[in-house]
């Protein structure tokens, strides 16, 4: 297959480029450094105030922001239409290089109406990255139904290509679990065409499972376009905390970038948030700037 032949020289052609300058590895991939924000972080307080919520993320220094929760059928992110929240993007001086769009009704019945509402959005935003979020227990029992899942995501990914962006996955910790010899990652990075479907490492529930994403980054080079960088608090590790008072080594899996491939990395805190919530990202953009970047 043309596509895996490109993928395999391009995997040459990486991993000579590191040999000849190391240097890469030892920082974080110099394209993109801007620091973006998985919106879901502030799930609790944005829909009360979508306008307000975005000026404090703007000002904290973020310059990206990654969606979440786009509802097709009314059209709308938080109640405003895709060219309103565009509108409220710039006028604060941010982007949206991807968000997140349910995925699960496409997965049961292929219908793409959808997948092709949530590429109209995107365009609109101007985003690169439709992603895939989560699949629900019932479609993920076994390594069948993770190829069927890989099978969808490719044929998103030809519809968001001829639309000028591409499909993306967001793992949890499930992912992790075996199906046979392989685990549900595994199944997916190997089933999908990696000039159509992106992954974004969401690096808390990679370490949660007892994976080490710099060994992610070895195996699959260049196949994790997206980060979720989201700590592990130290007492509890089925909590977040702010980035740099957990228990995750950022430095080294930041030492990585260039193996990964990233092009986005996007803080995400679900829980734990102190003092509050603004609180909460204005620390960890402060550590991320301050000592990963």
């Amino acid at each position: 297959m043309s596509t895996r032949r490109n993928f395999i020289k391009e995997t040459g052609m990486l991993a000579a480029s590191l040999a000849l300058a190391p240097s890469l590895t030892k920082a974080f991939a110099k394209p993109n450094q801007n620091i973006g924000i998985q919106l879901y972080s502030l799930r609790d307080i944005i829909g009360k105030d979508v306008k307000g919520v975005i000026e404090k993320v703007a000002k904290a220094g973020f310059k990206e922001v990654e969606t979440y929760g786009y509802a097709p059928k009314e059209g709308s992110f938080w109640g405003l239409t895709p060219k309103q929240f565009k509108a409220l993007l710039d006028a604060n001086g941010l982007r949206s290089p991807s968000g997140h769009f349910g995925f699960d009704d496409y997965v049961v019945n292929g219908n793409s109406d959808d997948i092709k509402a949530y590429i109209d959005a995107s365009n609109v935003l101007e985003s690169k990255y439709v992603v895939a979020p989560w699949l629900g227990e019932n479609l993920r029992k076994t390594a069948d139904d993770y190829k069927k899942v890989a099978d969808r995501l490719n044929t998103a990914g030809e519809l968001c290509k001829k639309a000028g962006l591409t499909m993306g996955y967001h793992n949890h910790g499930f992912e992790f679990e075996k199906h046979g010899s392989q685990t549900g990652l595994e199944i997916l990075l190997k089933n999908t065409d990696p000039s159509l479907v992106h992954f974004e490492l969401d690096l808390y529930w990679a370490v949660y499972a007892g994976e080490n994403p710099v060994n992610l980054f070895k195996k699959y080079p260049n196949r994790f376009k997206m980060w979720h960088v989201k700590d592990m608090d130290k007492t509890n590790r089925d909590w977040n905390t702010e980035i740099g008072k957990g228990s995750i080594d950022f430095k080294s899996i930041f030492a990585a970038a260039a193996l990964s491939g990233v092009k986005h990395i996007y803080l995400e805190q679900e829980t734990n948030y102190k003092p509050d919530h603004i609180g909460s990202i204005n620390a960890s953009i402060k550590y991320i700037k301050g000592n990963l970047l």
